[in-house]
């Protein structure tokens, strides 16, 4: 008698665990609360992961902080840059704006799997997965936290094309940042605000040539330090660091900007010398540490939130790297 009534109430557990499963797997909306219930060690486990990746080596980061806004700026937030080739992807790993420069796969690989065992089966999407990352990373380097909304689930797709065409390109001019972060649904202070993100990692010397070489907007003795390091032919590998803190997350790339020092045409749009309709926000930003803070954490919110799947789109996938 016992022993049936032990069977009935580990099926009644069961039964209920399974519902409270389905009801967060289809949930309609983003929620910071969403895996309480279900997983609560969910996010301590991805932060513990980020914590000692970053430990490991800060330039870490940068790195998973770039994959969730290169997967935003894609179709929404959902995961699909994460995707690999296969007979039915054309990953967006091989789009330009990532092909051998965006990385950090391998921490996802590791928080993924460290969080389906603390959870018991795989509820934690890996869309979610990236957006906590980023906020983790920015903490991790002294940056601000924020409340990461959650419930997004994940994509079932790549898409190689828009990659190409929707990530901001780091040659683009003010007009075509402003245009560019405009069909995000981002306006002009997410534009300053999220480029504040380059106080933070570092840039191929292929991507910043152009730059160094041939624009005027550029102090003379920068640019001079830069082409040290980066030949007008070859050495398209060769690294330099967004901002002198490289490994903190500060207001040191504004300053930058004010100087002319910024290692990226893209950066450099965002200061004219006065004249500029973003010079006063990078002006405000340098000088109060606090106001950029706050405004990068609503921006990273805002982002956060473009497209992203939820109820029954989409898919938690059991491996982050491929369809389910």
């Amino acid at each position: 008698m016992a022993s049936r009534a032990f069977s009935y109430l580990h099926l009644f557990i069961t039964i209920m665990v399974s519902l409270s499963l389905a009801s967060i797997a289809y949930s309609a909306t983003l929620s910071p609360t969403f895996y309480d219930k279900v997983c609560p060690k969910a996010l301590s486990t991805i932060k513990g992961v980020v914590e000692d990746a970053v430990n490991k080596e800060s330039r870490m980061g940068a790195s998973l902080l770039r994959v969730h806004f290169h997967d935003c700026f894609v179709n929404g937030c959902d995961a699909s840059v994460l995707l690999d080739n296969s007979a039915n992807i054309d990953s967006e790993k091989n789009a330009k704006p990532n092909f051998n420069s965006t990385r950090g796969f391998e921490v996802i690989d590791k928080i993924k799997s460290k969080v389906d065992k603390v959870c018991g089966c795989s509820v934690v999407s890996c869309a979610d997965i990236l957006a906590v990352v980023a906020r983790d990373s920015v903490v991790a380097l002294g940056g601000p936290t924020w409340e990461v909304q959650l419930g997004r689930r994940d994509s079932t797709k790549a898409y190689r094309t828009e990659a190409d065409s929707d990530i901001p390109s780091p040659n683009m001019d003010l007009s075509a940042l402003i245009k560019n972060f405009k069909k995000q649904g981002l306006d002009t202070q997410d534009l300053v605000a999220l480029s504040g993100a380059h106080t933070i990692g570092s840039a191929k010397c292929g991507v910043f040539k152009n730059h160094i070489y041939n624009d005027t907007n550029i102090d003379p003795s920068f640019a001079r330090a830069r082409k040290s390091t980066c030949p007008r032919s070859g050495g398209d590998d060769n690294r330099a660091p967004l901002d002198p803190t490289t490994s903190k997350f500060d207001t040191q790339y504004f300053s930058n900007l004010l100087k002319r020092r910024g290692l990226l045409h893209s950066d450099q749009a965002l200061y004219s010398g006065g004249s500029g309709s973003t010079d006063a926000l990078v002006k405000k930003y340098w000088s109060d540490t606090e106001t950029f803070y706050a405004d990068f954490a609503e921006s990273m919110i805002k982002m956060g939130n473009i497209d992203p799947l939820t109820g029954k789109k989409g898919q938690i996938r059991v491996n982050c790297r491929k369809v389910n």
